[in-house]
């Protein structure tokens, strides 16, 4: 796994170099959220507000939100609505109701169409009032919520029996009738006190006289998430997805990148690094494409137009030195070669098959290792022969997967050659184990590097009394080799 932090600037890159797959990812993120909104139609909500009159704590009105979405007012409605297409359970889902400022509480009804959710809306708040009217009476029968109102109309029945007795009796001529009279009046008076007193005990009064405030507006737009909502989600989660995806996958990145972590995996000593032009690996990448299958161009092709063709995890190049001091690179890799040899001799340059950078690196070492001129003892310069004291090379590619390396042959070794972070400990040990198999010993290895190349200064070679100047400036332009 990788520990690198993960920074701005990785998200910019993947933002600058994955542009193109992040945008065809968000078009299709884009059209599920538009499928699903098929899938799902659009669902509309009106809302109806009711008020409450008198004092109420903040506990008495939460109570009351409880009652309006409770089972018993939502079973009520339905029944009074007679939807068949929608079962009791689906429409509870379907309610809700809050509290507000000022002892409203609005109840909120959703439905398909927006005439339905009005008339649901409508509905509930009736039958919440007339829930909450019968449980502050004392009982949730709805007979008995004109049980008070009955007995008043007993009391004023009595009391105009009252007067037709009085009347009846023979006012003032014996003592009888006045005593009747007398009785009758205190009967009055006290049906008068008794509904006084029940009027003062009934909780109903101070909580009771619930008010539908108006029928509930008819919604004009529906209600998130709308077709917009999951369109927009879904391109965003999708994009998301596909930026944490590119961030995972950097995270459980096992690529070696460093040289020491490279020559460890590989058991042999670093040779040197040296330099390719990022502008010369279009001639090696399209001899390869020319040389693919048939079936696999257009998978190809799309690789190439979504950008995914090339790592976006990798540094920008660097800018190396001329065309001369790269060379001196490579010099130097062969001339630290022969000092790792006995005698010279002819050796296998195995590069991991899909590096193009080793690919070029390594034809571009066996071509300054057969022109090269011969190192002498006598002499520190360099002396310019045909045939040079330097190994012969011969370049393979080897796949990493299976690796088989040619059995040895002319070949009394093996060079490895090979782009930093492009693979894995496993992969590189692996092909270790394939060069013991063909009996090639590792000499050693060579890192490739991809640079931006300058103008080049000179297109000839170099001259021989130039070297040391020219290794000189090598060093200074392109660091340790």
């Amino acid at each position: 796994m990788n520990d690198d932090t993960i920074r701005l600037v990785t998200i910019g890159r993947i933002l600058r170099r994955r542009w193109r797959l992040l945008a065809v990812l968000t078009v299709v993120g884009a059209l599920a959220g538009f499928g699903t909104s098929v899938v799902f139609p659009p669902r509309y909500t009106a809302s109806a507000p009711v008020l409450l009159p008198g004092q109420w704590e903040e506990r008495e009105l939460l109570t009351q939100v409880d009652i309006a979405t409770s089972s018993s007012v939502v079973d009520l409605a339905a029944a009074k609505l007679g939807w068949r297409d929608i079962s009791r359970d689906e429409l509870r889902e379907r309610v809700t109701a809050k509290a507000a400022d000022g002892n409203i509480i609005t109840i909120s009804g959703t439905a398909d169409t927006p005439a339905r959710a009005q008339q649901l809306a409508d509905e509930l708040a009736r039958q919440f009032v007339g829930f909450a009217t019968r449980i502050a009476g004392g009982s949730t029968d709805p007979d008995a919520a004109t049980g008070t109102e009955a007995l008043r109309q007993k009391v004023v029945e009595t009391n105009r029996r009252i007067t037709d007795l009085a009347d009846a009796a023979d006012p003032g001529r014996t003592v009888e009738s006045v005593q009747a009279r007398t009785s009758l009046e205190k009967l009055r008076t006290s049906l008068e006190e008794a509904m006084t007193k029940l009027d003062e005990a009934d909780p109903a009064n101070d909580k009771a006289g619930m008010v539908v405030m108006g029928q509930a507006a008819r919604p004009t737009g529906a209600a998130p998430p709308t077709r917009t909502h999951l369109i927009v989600t879904g391109a965003l989660l999708f994009f998301l997805l596909a930026v944490i995806g590119h961030l995972v996958a950097v995270r459980m990145n096992r690529r070696l990148r460093t040289e020491a972590e490279i020559t460890t995996a590989l058991g042999s000593a670093l040779l040197g690094t040296v330099d390719v032009p990022v502008d010369e690996l279009g001639d090696v990448r399209a001899e390869r494409r020319a040389h693919r299958s048939e079936g696999r161009v257009p998978w190809a092709r799309v690789r190439r137009l979504l950008g995914i063709d090339a790592r976006w995890d990798v540094s920008a190049p660097q800018r190396s030195g001329d065309e001369a001091g790269r060379r001196i690179r490579y010099r130097r890799v062969c001339a630290r070669l022969l000092d790792e040899l006995p005698a010279p001799r002819r050796l296998l340059v195995v590069v991991p098959d899909g590096d193009e950078i080793a690919l070029r690196a390594a034809g571009q070492l066996a071509a300054e290792a057969e022109g090269a001129p011969f190192p002498t003892s006598s002499s520190t310069g360099y002396l310019a022969s045909s045939s040079s004291g330097y190994p012969m090379l011969r370049v393979v590619e080897v796949a990493v997967d299976r690796p088989i390396v040619p059995d040895r042959d002319t070949e009394s070794g093996a060079l490895v050659v090979l782009s930093a972070g492009s693979w894995t400990a496993e992969e590189l040990a692996g092909l270790a184990e394939a060069c013991a198999d063909a009996r090639h010993e590792v000499v050693g290895i060579v890192v490739a590097d991809p640079v931006r190349a300058r103008p080049t200064r000179s297109a000839g070679d170099l001259p021989d009394n130039a070297a040391p100047a020219l290794a000189v400036r090598g060093h200074a332009a392109g660091g340790s080799v």
